[in-house]
């Protein structure tokens, strides 16, 4: 299966409609998808990336295998509670901890913050639109959005067969727009009972997976997805994952135009079902919710 891929620039041109149909299957079908043609500064991106990876070297890979999760890591002993990462998280909005983070990115880690706050704004329009509600319908039911980053780095395992990088589950928020290595893999997501691998980033795509509070505003349309990172026997995984959040004040609840009919007859909705049986289940229920008001 190929994972979606959404270039941007054609959301705004003679492929729009395309487009925009291929971003709402991959938000409901899939819950995650590549985007190319972001916008994002390339020379951010790379400055970041080198950077990070040069703060580890010098800094956390040391700290890391001192640790007591790398000493008591054994071949002959699962660690089914331990997470194979090393990380720090920077908080850009609504209030930024930049002087918590490491000094040699504290100018790059925020440029890279106002560079992807724009591309999980216009991915929250689109996916509004994309819903049948106003394009401003995400932003405002986030309740002024937070943004953080989650820097992290997956150190080299030498025995990745007994522990996970990071243990499955799903996000909690709202956009979550991953920046990733582009040479070690790790990252699995599920699809129809599956695991997906997802392959390093090529070309600075960034990938976007859908968290918890997107489905719950979606009633379901869209999914949020279980996924882990694999640890790695030849090298060190880097992890970029930034976080378009509600704030920490928004009260989630469905959009009531996504709400299933409140009620109706079943043979009522069989006769209308006869002529739509073929078409979008979502788009019924929605058309259904209009007839049976």
């Amino acid at each position: 299966m190929e994972i979606p891929v959404i270039k941007m620039d054609e959301l705004y041109g003679e492929k729009r409609s395309e487009t925009m149909t291929l971003l709402h299957d991959a938000c409901a079908q899939w819950g995650f998808f590549w985007v190319e043609n972001h916008g994002i500064n390339d020379d951010i991106m790379d400055k970041f990336k080198e950077l990070v990876n040069k703060h580890y070297e010098e800094n956390m890979e040391k700290n890391f295998y001192s640790s007591k999760i790398a000493k008591t890591l054994s071949p002959d002993k699962v660690a089914s509670n331990v997470d194979w990462e090393c990380s720090f998280m920077y908080h850009h909005q609504p209030k930024s901890n930049v002087h918590d983070i490491p000094e040699l990115l504290r100018t790059t880690v925020p440029e890279y913050a106002e560079e992807v706050v724009k591309l999980a704004e216009q991915l929250a329009e689109v996916m509004s639109e994309n819903l049948g509600l106003d394009k401003d319908y995400l932003k405002k039911a986030f309740c002024k959005p937070s943004l953080g980053i989650k820097v992290a780095k997956y150190p080299r395992c030498s025995h990745p067969e007994v522990v996970m990088g990071l243990r499955g589950h799903t996000d909690a928020g709202g956009i979550i727009l991953l920046f990733q290595d582009d040479l070690v893999p790790g990252l699995e997501f599920m699809k129809d009972g599956k695991r997906i691998s997802i392959p390093p980033t090529q070309g600075n795509r960034i990938f976007v997976n859908l968290g918890d509070q997107i489905e719950v505003i979606s009633n379901g349309i869209y999914k949020s997805i279980c996924h882990q990172v694999l640890p790695n026997q030849n090298g060190s995984r880097l992890s970029i994952a930034t976080f378009y959040n509600p704030g920490a004040d928004a009260i989630i609840f469905p959009a009531p135009k996504l709400t299933y009919p409140s009620q109706y007859r079943f043979q009522d909705y069989l006769n209308f079902y006869s002529t739509t049986k073929f078409t979008d289940k979502v788009s019924r229920f929605q058309n259904t919710k209009m007839v049976f008001k």
